[in-house]
């Protein structure tokens, strides 16, 4: 019996208002002039991931770690560097403030009648997410939060899925053991397999179209050789999940 569901935050409720290339571009070109669209994408991919592996759980603070993000990213798009270094001191802030609010995201369309539905069938709703704290006002401003408890942030909890930890910390704050709980995320590694290597049930979900990467999220991808895997196209599919496994414990 499902008691408690957990949700990723990025690309499984919430999504960039725009692409993230786009809003950086727009809040660069006042001050770095027009950089191409798809060096800024590729840039901030290849920033992000690294600083990942050098800095995990936004060691010495969110303000620093995405500066040095913004940072590299403007400058592998084409910048030059001494006119970031000019300029980052306002141009961190700006990108800081509008992926703090829903300036920078909104929920998917499927997200408010999912936590609205699964709160009616009596199952709690939470969140767990290698965000940072600035996700808890993205979520309030977006008009969720009041709909997700408990939420368990890798800043502030120092750890970062697929850390079994989270996971088994989310079931303990949120009254459920492992074996009542389903957490449902878009990543192959943090979400499905992390939450299954906690004892958690769990769903894969990959969204088709733009806002999904086609279903796909690494090009080298193979999903055929995961043991139980089991994808949704779209959160409705958690709601179906439940409802089918919780029936069958009643029989």
């Amino acid at each position: 019996m499902i008691r408690l569901v957990t949700f990723d935050a990025l690309h499984t409720i919430i999504t960039p208002r725009k692409p993230i290339y786009v809003q950086y571009s727009e809040v660069f070109s006042p001050y770095l002039g027009t950089l191409p669209p798809e060096a800024i994408s590729r840039s901030f991919k290849l920033a992000l991931k690294q600083l990942q592996s050098e800095k995990p759980v936004y060691r010495e603070g969110a303000a620093s770690w995405w500066g040095e993000v913004i940072s590299r990213t403007a400058v592998g798009a084409g910048a030059d560097p001494q006119v970031v270094e000019r300029h980052i001191g306002e141009i961190v802030p700006s990108l800081l403030q509008r992926f703090g609010s829903r300036e920078g995201y909104r929920l998917f369309d499927d997200t408010l009648d999912t936590l609205r539905e699964l709160r009616n069938m009596g199952i709690r709703t939470g969140l767990i997410t290698n965000s940072d704290s600035r996700i808890l006002a993205v979520l309030k401003d977006l008009g969720v939060a009041q709909y997700l408890s408990p939420v368990l942030v890798s800043e502030t909890e120092r750890a970062e899925k697929p850390s079994m930890s989270l996971f088994l910390a989310a079931c303990v704050r949120g009254g459920s053991k492992p074996f009542h709980t389903l957490h449902v995320g878009d990543d192959l590694k943090e979400d499905f397999l992390g939450a299954n290597n906690a004892g958690l049930h769990a769903l894969l979900l990959r969204r088709l179209g733009l806002d999904g990467d086609g279903g796909r999220k690494e090009t080298d991808e193979d999903l055929r050789s995961v043991r139980g895997l089991e994808v949704i196209t779209g959160l409705d599919g958690a709601v179906e999940w439940i409802r089918a496994h919780n029936a069958a414990q009643d029989e």
